[in-house]
Parts: C-alpha cells; structure tokens; sequence
C-alpha cells in the first residue's frame, strides 16, 4: 500500500466513520491504528446519539442494526433537592430526539463493514511519524510486523485522539485551550436493566453529581462523582450502588436494580479545544482537536460532526476540484465545536459539587435548577443544546 488518496490515522469511531463515507463516495483510503483490534473493540466509552451522528450513520450504509437495537429518548430527567423534573426533549425541540446505542457497538458496525468491503486497515502500527504535509506530497512512515513502511497520500486526517501522534506532530503550531476539572466520574457497566428506559437521569446533591443511563434495555451504565485520585479498588460494587442510590430521589432509589459490574474505571473530566484543526495537508478530527467532559454526551457527536465537514470537503476536492471545504474545515468545525464546549461545561457546572463551592454556591446550584425545569425557554435552551445543534 505504497500509495492512497486518504491516509487517516486512528481507528475509533472518528476514522472509522471518515473512511466509510470516503469509500462510498468512490475514494481511496487507509487506516493506520497503533493498537490492535481487539483493543479498540474493548474500549468502553459514550453513547448517546444525536440525530446528526445517527444520520451519518444512514448515509455511511450502516446504520441498520442502529436502528434496530438503538433506544430512542424522548426526555432527561434532573434530580436535585431529593425530586426529578423530567424535560421533554422531544417536545421541546419540535420532535428531535437522541439515541442510546453504544460507542462499542457503533465502533464494531463500521469495523465489519470496512471488512466487508475490503478496505485496508494496518493494526498494530508503530512509530507512526507524519510528513510532507505542509508541501503537496504528504507520507507516512510506520513500523509493522518487524519492518519499515511508507504510504504516500493526498491528505492526512488525524483521528487518532487526545494522545496521538497527529496534534503532537503540530504541537508548536497549536493554541491550545483547556480547563482541568478538580473531580472525576467512576463510572460503571452491569447488564442490570435501566432505571428509566427512555430518559438519562442527572442528578445533583450535596454528596455530588450522579448520572442514570443505559446501553441498551439489559445494560445499564451508571455514574458518580468522585475525587480525581480515587482508585477503582476504593470502590466496590455495594459501595458503589448504595452512594448512587443516596444521590437520586427516594422513587428512583427504590427501583434501582443492581448487580455485578462488568467493566469499573475512573475518567477525568476536561474541556480542551486546539486551533486551528487544519495545517497544509493534515486534518484533525475528533478527539485529537477537542475534549469535553461527558456530561453533555457530546464527545463522539463532535467527533461525527468532524467527519461529515471532513469527508464533505474531500468529496468535494475529487468531485468539483474545488479547495473551498477544506480552506472552511476548521473554522466551520470549531464553531459547533466551541458551543458543544460551552454547553458541556455549563452543564458540568451546574450539575457537579466543587470543592470550594460551600453552601452557598449550593444553594444557588438548586435555584438555577428550580428556574430551569419551569421555565419553557431555559428548558427549550437545555433541549435544542442535547439533541445537538444543526450543521
């Protein structure tokens, strides 16, 4: 594979999903990914779907078992003061909804689909360095099974995410803007059934943030607040569930079904944005240009949002022989970047304990929520920004 029109680095969902959309549109393209399959199969993270990432999915060709398995939520509940106010998401926004399907699921509906195509993608490649991307003949050079390669390319897209070779490459060329959370979420999964099959619960309180979601309508995934040095071993399976049920309502708490976890860890929470998401020929996407904290389940529908900018402008490079997507990429990405940043560090806000906050903040924490949930326009606002904002 000494030549190809894409090169795309990182096989998560973000160049999974590029690659794709690229081949159904007739151009050539490589995935290089330095961990193995099975690895990038077996990372457990979000899933919360807008309609835009469900959409791409359709258009990709693979959003079949999507539709299928998917759970569609029409509402979110807030928990605070010990009682849940459900928002009506659905009606809110004019019949908008998301859906709770897997990242892990989606990641293996684009794995077997480019599989099935035939498409080449190298696992397990090292030492991956970028080159030639601020002149007109980019490569890459990489190491696999024992040997030296290089692949020639019009364009590399970065996909590999927050710790890839890609923005570090570009490191001295980035403004980066970022804001450290003095707190983290453990999270864990159980094939226990939801507490509440077409909503996500968040709550706050005083012992702090707690979050009620699912995978599917026999897998739940479920969220506390706790501090950012905790180790998973601190916290066992009973003391998990008995600090998630003192954290949600008395109802709720009652019809929580437990049991053992299946998969336990603890994530920090930051808001990182790097400008620009261009540099001569290379692109990034996803989480090598941008985190959020996932309060907002916006992570991966960025990422996607990425990829329909990216891939509509590579179309549009080979089809029209035009450079007009491209010169736009970052800036168009970047501005429904930085609202999602927004909206997921606003909700963060409001909804986690912070360790200086004191009764005070708490209090004011419970009044912003009271307002929130009965009025149409700040509840309209919370709406329009969760199902995800238009393209």
């Amino acid at each position: 594979m000494p030549k190809t029109q894409i090169a795309i680095i990182g096989a998560g969902p973000a160049g999974l999903l590029l690659g794709q959309l690229l081949h159904k549109a007739g151009i050539d393209n490589v995935i290089l990914e330095r961990q193995t399959a099975e690895y990038v199969l077996g990372r457990i993270r979000a899933g919360i779907l807008e309609q835009v990432t469900v959409d791409l999915m359709d258009e990709a060709g693979i959003g079949a078992r999507l539709h299928r398995e998917g759970v569609v939520h029409h509402a979110i509940e807030l928990v605070f003061r010990g009682e849940r106010h459900p928002i009506d998401v659905d009606r809110l926004t004019g019949g908008k909804v998301v859906t709770a399907y897997g990242q892990t699921e989606l990641t293996r509906d684009l794995m077997e689909a480019r599989q099935a195509a035939g498409l080449p993608t190298v696992y397990e490649a090292a030492d991956v360095s970028l080159h030639g991307f601020d002149g007109d003949k980019p490569l890459l050079r990489y190491r696999h099974g024992g040997q030296e390669h290089e692949l020639h390319c019009d364009f590399i897209a970065g996909c590999d995410g927050f710790h890839g070779v890609s923005r570090a490459t570009v490191q001295d060329h980035v403004t980066e803007y970022e804001k450290v959370y003095p707190f983290g979420w453990l999270g864990v999964l159980a094939d226990v059934p939801p507490v509440s099959p077409h909503a996500i619960v968040y709550g706050n309180s005083e012992r702090g943030f707690s979050l009620c979601s699912m995978r599917s309508l026999t897998r739940s995934r479920y969220y506390v607040q706790c501090p950012v040095d905790d180790r998973v071993q601190d916290w066992p399976d009973d003391r998990f569930w008995d600090e998630l049920k003192r954290r949600v309502d008395p109802h709720l708490a009652d019809n929580i079904i437990t049991g053992p976890s299946i998969e336990k860890s603890i994530a920090p929470l930051r808001s990182f944005v790097a400008e620009p998401m261009r540099f001569g020929r290379l692109f990034l996407a996803g989480d090598a240009a941008h985190i959020v904290p996932p309060t907002g389940a916006k992570g991966l529908n960025l990422a996607a949002s990425d990829v329909k900018y990216l891939s509509s402008a590579f179309i549009e490079h080979y089809r029209e022989r035009s450079a007009a997507g491209l010169d736009h990429y970052s800036d168009r990405a970047l501005h429904r970047v930085w609202k999602a940043e927004r909206f997921s560090w606003w909700l963060t806000t409001l909804m986690h304990s912070f360790p200086d906050m004191g009764a005070f903040n708490q209090k004011l924490q419970e009044a912003e929520l009271e307002y929130l949930v009965h009025s149409e326009a700040a509840s309209t606002a919370l709406a329009e920004n969760y199902v995800g904002l238009p393209l």
